[in-house]
């Protein structure tokens, strides 16, 4: 294999995702670009492309301004929240005990501490959803803030690099919600009780995405699904994670016209991994959800070919014959090595009906969440595409 051509190959797919504008979440124009070049790509390899749309809700932010008299204070709005202009008093709460028992209908409510130590899911997420996050999002329905001001900390393993974090991505969610940081909330508390006027100009806005799905021809009773998300967190560019995902789905559907498949293979560029409703793999299970059962296992990629460390691989729900059997394969690659499992990338919508999977992540990932998922610094330049190229031909090698 001719790994200079492809690693020539996996630079210009990688960047032209990373380039799309405005942004890749799930239903803005560039995400558009992005799938439908991503379309392109597979058909010219020969394979039938499904991309029909799905709803998905975009929004459009202008301003914010938190105020106390003459005094304002840094906040961010939170995605997708409602807009609005309220002028009222000001009340706090530290735990969910706390919002039990205040009386906060038709004030600003500042939420700090405890109650904030993990963003919420949103509140008709299907996948993953603890009681906790169902309470408090009850009780702030039930208690009807005018709006919520949240004062949160880092936390890599949920939200990634982002400092502070939103408490709320949820479309779904009807109070009008800010953020800030921990020194900020502080600030603010210290004038609980007192008048504050937050102007947010923000709005929903209805709009259409798409799954990539490359669908073999229907001769092959048996698939094998291959997949990555292509949208990206709000404003970054998100290389690692997960335009490096799509470019070794790119990379293999081309690698594969060199073999003759003796099953199916199905590659999956998933619209909504870091959206909050994951439309479209909501989509997929309605319109393929008949089909798993005729998966012999499924591959996810995501946050591969970080510049730093080995790619890890893990195994779910696969027998020994079969975990054996990919092993031996994947073994033969210096830069790929038995990692942790993993339980929140796109491989788990399969393992949760009973399908094997295999997920392929970066040895460095905890690093990565640390320090740069989510955010601006999520750039082309940290990835080796030589790491995708070894995925990519390992996966060419396992799957026909």
């Amino acid at each position: 294999m001719d790994q200079k051509y492809y690693q020539t190959k996996a630079a210009k797919y990688l960047y032209r995702i990373c380039d799309v504008k405005p942004n890749r979440r799930t239903g803005s124009q560039g995400n558009r670009d992005a799938t439908a070049y991503c379309a392109d790509i597979l058909q010219k390899f020969g394979y039938i492309v499904d991309t029909k749309p799905f709803h998905a809700l975009d929004y459009q932010f202008k301003s914010v301004s938190l105020s106390r008299g003459n005094k304002k204070f840094k906040v961010y709005h939170s995605p997708y929240s409602l807009g609005c202009h309220v002028k009222t008093g000001l009340v706090n709460v530290s735990t969910v005990t706390d919002l039990e028992k205040i009386d906060c209908n038709n004030k600003i409510l500042l939420m700090k501490g405890e109650i904030c130590s993990e963003q919420l899911m949103p509140k008709n997420f299907v996948f993953y959803n603890p009681d906790e996050h169902k309470k408090i999002i009850s009780l702030l329905e039930e208690k009807k803030p005018a709006a919520i001001i949240t004062a949160t900390s880092k936390n890599p393993d949920l939200v990634g690099a982002l400092y502070p974090f939103s408490l709320f991505v949820d479309g779904d969610f009807n109070i009008p919600s800010v953020y800030c940081t921990e020194h900020t909330g502080e600030e603010i508390s210290a004038y609980s009780g007192e008048l504050f006027e937050l102007d947010l100009q923000a709005e929903r806005v209805p709009s259409t995405a798409w799954n990539v799905i490359g669908l073999p021809d229907k001769s092959y009773k048996e698939k094998i699904i291959v997949c990555a998300h292509i949208d990206a967190y709000e404003d970054s560019p998100g290389a690692s994670d997960n335009a490096s995902g799509v470019v070794v789905l790119l990379l293999l559907a081309e690698m594969l016209l060199q073999y003759k498949k003796s099953i199916g293979v199905e590659l999956i560029a998933f619209n909504g991994e870091d959206h909050y409703s994951a439309g479209g793999q909501m989509d997929y299970l309605k319109r393929y959800g008949e089909e798993i059962k005729n998966i012999r296992f499924v591959v996810n990629i995501d946050d591969v070919g970080f510049r730093e460390g080995k790619t890890d691989f893990s195994f779910y729900e696969v027998d020994n014959n079969l975990q054996q059997k990919i092993s031996t394969v994947l073994n033969n690659y210096s830069g790929l090595q038995k990692g942790e499992p993993w339980f929140s990338g796109d491989h788990m919508i399969f393992v949760q009906q009973s399908r094997p999977a295999i997920a392929f992540t970066s040895e460095k990932m905890p690093e990565l969440m640390a320090t740069i998922t989510h955010t601006k610094k999520d750039k082309p330049e940290i990835i080796d595409t030589l790491k995708l190229v070894e995925i990519a031909e390992a996966l060419s090698v396992i799957v026909p």
